[in-house]
């Protein structure tokens, strides 16, 4: 029995032991496995994080690249806006110094021309003194012979020879007089057509018009509900913000912006513009969108005012003249752009101030500034003339150019060459057919006041206004009205126009006065 239990508990020890191992040996095996795949996904993940960091080191190297490529690329236009300043620069000192040159050139000229003047004087002085003495031997030889021959007394034969002396000089003054004066009007009516057709051969100006209203192009009308907005707060703000009438119509895909100031139309509309792209068109939006279109015309309007002195060559001028300049751009006078007018006006000046042997480059720069008054109208009381006139004096512009401004609409005598051939080019400029136009209401208004005009004068038949309102002709009555009173009707009709009517260029007075006699053979 105890043999028994021996053997079994020998045989459950036994078997326990083999079982300790069998379990140990699996458990080992099973560990084995577990650290294989352990380390499989350690190895896995160590891969995955290395294929993210070479994709971030990828990124960062792209981003790394753009942003080396946006710094070259903004320092490489720094340097071209550096570059082309540098060369305004260099321009504008070169401008100057070829200015300061003529300046002086002139300035000498001149010196040596009153010199020479007065060398001239005092020898036409001396000249006259000699003559004088001479004139007095003359005179009393004269008297002596008159008091031998006829028996008079001195002042008795001293009047009957300065009559004498008077008649004869009267006539021949006369004479040379209509002689010299005939042919001075032959010369400059010879010379100055000369000059006319030299300036318009050589310069053509373009044709510009200016209209009331721009036209905003819509994609479709639904637009139109979101630019009035809820209870009009849209339109309302758009109105107030821009200074302009904004009319929504059965118009299709189309908004009209309505306004007399140019430069506030042309904020409008590209303000428009942009909201309708952006699709935000909301008051605050608006706002933002308004003060960024008006920045970008103030530098706009500098630009253009820079590269037009450039172009024509006329100095150095102050920066604030120069925004005025293109200012012009957008300022219309009778549907004519002020800026192309201007320009028109500066070229013919000086191309014939050159023919007349004055100053081109003085020419173009009155030329250029003469209606700079126009760009302040809008902003400011009082006429452009003035206007013009005080801004130019504030900048110390060149008297010749104060003078142009004055003397183009007749306030002031034309004192130079400069100044004349200006006048002569603003005529032209405004005379041209085509160049200027206004509403039918008011070119009726003005032929209307310029036929009562002409037809409340005592013994005017009829009076026509022709040719767009430029021409006048007056068909007098030939048994009341004389040769010479028919010329006094013109004058008198031409100046009651020029003081009661406004218009562009200038109207002719044409006064008719016709005699027929008429019979007839039986």
């Amino acid at each position: 029995m105890l043999n028994e239990i021996l053997l079994g508990g020998g045989t459950a020890i036994v078997s326990g032991v083999i079982g300790f191992f069998i379990s140990k040996k699996l458990t080992s095996a099973n560990f084995e496995v577990y650290t294989e795949q352990a380390r499989a996904k350690a190895n896995a993940i160590e891969n995955e994080a290395q294929t993210l960091l070479e994709r971030a080191r990828l990124r960062a190297r792209e981003v790394e690249l753009d942003a080396q490529k946006a710094f070259d690329s903004a320092k490489d236009r720094a340097r071209a806006d550096f570059a082309q300043r540098e060369e305004q620069v260099r321009k504008m000192e070169t401008d100057f110094k070829h200015y300061k040159k003529i300046e002086e050139q002139k300035l000498q000229n001149e010196t040596r021309h009153i010199k020479a003047q007065k060398v001239n004087l005092e020898r036409n002085e001396k000249s006259l003194a000699s003559l004088k003495k001479r004139y007095e031997e003359k005179i009393d030889d004269a008297l002596h012979a008159i008091e031998h021959s006829a028996g008079m007394t001195q002042e008795e034969a001293q009047k009957v020879l300065l009559d004498n002396i008077e008649a004869k000089a009267r006539g021949e003054i006369s004479h040379i007089v209509r002689k010299y004066e005939n042919k001075a009007k032959e010369e400059a009516q010879r010379k100055a057509n000369y000059i006319l057709a030299q300036a318009t051969s050589r310069f053509a100006g373009e044709f510009a018009s200016e209209r009331l209203t721009n036209l905003v192009h819509l994609d479709n009308d639904e637009l139109k509900g979101r630019i009035i907005g809820k209870e009009g707060r849209n339109i309302k703000a758009l109105e107030t913000l821009l200074g302009v009438d904004i009319i929504i119509d059965d118009t299709p895909n189309a908004i009209l912006v309505s306004s007399f100031n140019l430069y506030r139309r042309a904020i409008a509309t590209k303000t428009l513009q942009l909201l309708i792209e952006d699709g935000r068109i909301q008051p605050a939006r608006i706002e933002e969108i308004f003060e960024k279109v008006s920045n970008e015309f103030e530098e706009r309007i500098l630009n253009e005012g820079e590269e037009v002195v450039a172009e024509l060559d006329v100095g150095v001028m102050h920066p604030d003249l120069m925004k005025l300049i293109g200012r012009l751009r957008y300022r219309a006078s009778y549907g004519q752009n002020a800026l192309a007018h201007t320009l028109e006006v500066a070229n013919l000046a000086g191309v014939m101030a050159a023919e007349m042997g004055g100053d081109p480059r003085l020419a173009k720069r009155a030329g250029l500034l003469h209606d700079i008054g126009k760009a302040l109208t809008h902003d400011h009381d009082g006429n452009h003339v003035d206007l013009g006139a005080e801004v130019c004096r504030r900048y110390n512009e060149d008297a010749v150019v104060i003078n142009a401004i004055y003397a183009h609409h007749d306030q002031e005598e034309i004192k130079s060459i400069e100044c004349g051939a200006v006048c002569a080019a603003d005529a032209l400029s405004a005379a041209r057919p085509g160049a200027r136009r206004e509403v039918l209401e008011s070119f009726l208004k003005r032929v209307t006041e310029i036929e009562d005009i002409a037809s409340a004068h005592t013994g005017v038949k009829q009076a026509y206004a022709i040719n767009a309102g430029r021409e006048v002709r007056v068909i007098v009555n030939a048994t009341l009205v004389n040769d010479d009173e028919s010329i006094l009707i013109a004058r008198e009709i031409a100046s009651e126009i020029e003081s009661r009517v406004q218009y562009p260029g200038e109207i002719k007075v044409n006064v008719i006065r016709e005699s027929r006699a008429v019979e007839y053979a039986k």
